[in-house]
């Protein structure tokens, strides 16, 4: 290639490059988080060294929430310029970023002299015993709180260590002593005809949701529950602003987190859709049944600072509020799956619309296929069982049968979590639109929506782009997002047009040639003629 085409392929190339950043955009730059939950290590706690598993207990009450821990502060440079690089290996004054439930004494609030980065470097923490498997799927590994609004600080028990489950012991009704919450009402057993419509079972095969996050915003959930127990976080009590969201007075915070994680067993419980998920109840309702504004947007920044990769909206959160939206926005742009309520025909259509990627809106349907409310036209994306729904009641209650479009959010929730699952690398909007896709006819269902179907889910070749992910252990979308085709489209144009940049080239060089030739052959003509 000689100089002049040389310079010009650069130029090409130049130019390309520039459109590709313009699509693509500049390499995502660190929130500007201005408030953290933290906890500044010490030489040894109670005569043994910290870890990370001790702290995890301590504050979250599992040790297993210790890769939450990691996840958080992997590679962030300490002030003394060291960095956590081994979980068992703390350094005093080192000061460790902590999931938004944490509670305890020694928990602090409020900005880190260093920066949190929005994509923390370094290797997930895996999972003890199996190598290379990371607890936390790396969409989880999200930053400590996105900018924009200040969230709650909940205060710190008088005790630095807590349960993994709220005491057992129950005052009247059988609900937890002390709460003030009214007792519930067993129900008589009843055939449970959602989950054999659902059918979950098909995709447990493949997987069961384990690692992933699911936030439930309502109620609260009652971590006392066998049927629920090591699948419920502490959680968070948005309402208070201290305390935690593992208890539950209305019931229907408990009921949403019992179809998406509750675990087989004794006396007849119900198996969740995602029975290895946990779920992390976030409380926006007490003892009456109505939440203010602003609780309900902090609670989805809560939900989404603590690292949940699904968030189910009970019917307390109003999807219509300008703020609301906006939270889950912010939600959907850290990668989080939002499931609400489909909006009802008698709500007006707000100016802030709900986006369209990453966020389901469901519609509930009875046995019979018809829907259990008057939801506007056009509005349900996916249906799912939302009348006469076998669940968990409060302690002491067993078995109860409700109705509701909150318990439809929670088995689409729980489908949202075995594809998070199953297809770790899969982005919110993918996980959404396969939902959709996968979903099943039903007649009558939510004018004319289709029924979620989690064992194709999991199972069914959505595009013909897909490809497999050796990480999840099947096929997984290579293009998955609008974002993604554009990207790939201007990779595309940029080995397009080099190409041509070359040919072009090659195509003077050769017409140049065939003119030098040409001159050539012409002056020994007339040499010869002479």
């Amino acid at each position: 290639m000689t100089n002049r085409g040389r310079v010009r392929a650069a130029v090409i190339v130049a130019g390309v490059a520039a459109v590709v950043t313009a699509l693509v955009g500049s390499p995502a730059q660190a929130d500007d988080i201005s408030y953290v939950k933290y906890y500044t290590a010490t030489t040894s706690y109670q005569g043994a060294p910290e870890n990370l598993s001790e702290i995890a207990t301590r504050f979250l009450g599992a040790s297993s929430r210790a890769v939450e821990i990691y996840n958080l502060n992997v590679g962030r440079q300490q002030a003394d310029g060291a960095a956590l690089t081994d979980a068992n290996k703390l350094d005093p004054g080192w000061e460790l970023v902590l999931p938004w439930d944490a509670v305890g004494a020694g928990v602090q609030y409020g900005s880190l002299p260093t920066k949190v980065p929005a994509t923390l470097p370094g290797t997930p923490l895996a999972t003890p015993g199996i190598a290379g498997t990371p607890l936390v799927p790396a969409h989880s590994a999200r930053p400590a709180e996105p900018g924009g609004i200040t969230p709650v600080q909940p205060a710190s028990p008088a005790s630095g260590k807590l349960p993994a489950v709220p005491p057992s012991s129950a005052g009247s009704g059988g609900t937890p002593a002390g709460s003030g919450c009214a007792p519930g009402t067993p129900a008589g057993k009843q055939p449970d005809w959602a989950r054999q419509t659902v059918d979950a079972a098909q995709a447990w095969s493949r997987t069961k949701g384990s690692g992933e996050l699911v936030a439930v915003v309502d109620s609260g959930i009652d971590g006392s529950l066998t049927p629920l127990a090591g699948h419920v976080s502490v959680g968070v009590d948005v309402v208070s602003g201290s305390g935690r969201g593992d208890v539950d007075c209305l019931g229907t915070g408990t009921g949403m987190g019992a179809i998406i994680a509750a675990q087989p067993g004794d006396g007849g419980a119900l198996a969740g859709i995602a029975p290895a998920a946990t779920v992390m109840p976030v409380r926006v309702v007490t003892t009456a049944p109505h939440a203010q504004t602003d609780d309900e947007a902090t609670a989805i920044t809560v939900a989404t600072a603590s690292g949940a990769t699904v968030i189910a909206l009970g019917s307390y959160v109003d999807t219509s509020n300008a703020k609301v939206v906006d939270a889950i926005k912010q939600a959907v742009d850290h990668d989080v799956v939002v499931v609400c309520a489909a909006p009802a025909s008698s709500v007006p259509v707000p100016a802030d619309a709900l986006p369209t990627d990453g966020v389901l809106r469901v519609g509930g349907v009875s046995e019979a296929g018809q829907p259990i409310a008057s939801y506007r036209p056009g509005s349900v994306d996916v249906a799912a069982p939302g009348g006469s729904v076998s669940t968990l009641g409060l302690t002491g209650t067993g078995t109860v049968v409700a109705s509701g479009t909150q318990y439809a959010v929670a088995f689409v929730a729980g489908e949202a979590a075995l594809i998070r699952a199953a297809y770790p690398s899969l982005p919110a909007a993918g996980v959404a639109d396969r939902i959709k896709q996968t979903a099943k006819p039903e007649s009558g269902a939510s004018g004319g929506a289709k029924m979620m179907d989690p064992g194709a889910a999991v199972t069914t070749v959505v595009t013909a782009d897909e490809k497999d992910d050796s990480s999840g252990g099947g096929p997984v979308s290579s293009v998955t997002s609008g974002r993604g085709r554009v990207i790939l489209l201007a990779l595309i144009g940029v080995v397009l047009l080099i190409a041509l940049g070359l040919m072009a080239t090659r195509i003077r060089r050769l017409l140049r040639a065939n003119v030098e030739g040409d001159e050539t052959a012409y002056l020994e003509d007339g040499n010869s003629a002479g």
